[in-house]
């Protein structure tokens, strides 16, 4: 039992490394796009 205790353990630790790891080098930046977008205004 202690065994898949500790199997757990180290795989949720690896998971969080790799995780934290893809946040820090991963391209996460989005695509920056100009929008123009024609606003009808009603003045009464």
């Amino acid at each position: 039992m202690g065994r898949i205790i500790k199997t757990v353990l180290v795989l949720g630790l690896l998971g969080f490394v790799a995780l934290t790891g893809y946040a820090y080098l991963g391209d996460l930046a989005p695509d920056q796009v100009e929008v123009r977008k024609p606003v009808v205004l009603d003045a009464n």
